[in-house]
């Protein structure tokens, strides 16, 4: 893909047949037609997709396991350290 734009997507919901993505980066959204998408997309699955003529094309898009894993991981050590910042332990999520 030399050359061609690519960007992280990140299925934010599921509504009928539709996924909603945001773009990592900007915040866009789009809703796409879940038949589209690579099989196993689900809420919160990571998506690259890259750019024809500044559109996504999705039927290209490809899940990047390991970005989700690592965004896991990242809100995990958040929970974490927040934990460990309540003094009466009445944080609960």
């Amino acid at each position: 893909m030399s050359g061609q734009a690519e960007y992280l997507w990140v299925v934010d919901r599921l509504e009928g047949s539709s996924a909603v993505l945001v773009r990592d980066g900007d915040e866009r959204t789009e809703d796409v037609p879940l038949e589209t998408l690579p099989a196993g997309s689900r809420e919160g699955a990571v998506l690259r997709v890259p750019e024809v003529g500044g559109r996504p094309d999705w039927t290209a898009a490809v899940l990047d396991e390991e970005a989700r894993r690592a965004r896991l991981r990242e809100a995990e050590e958040v929970l974490e350290r927040l934990k460990r910042r309540d003094p009466g332990g009445d944080i609960k999520l």
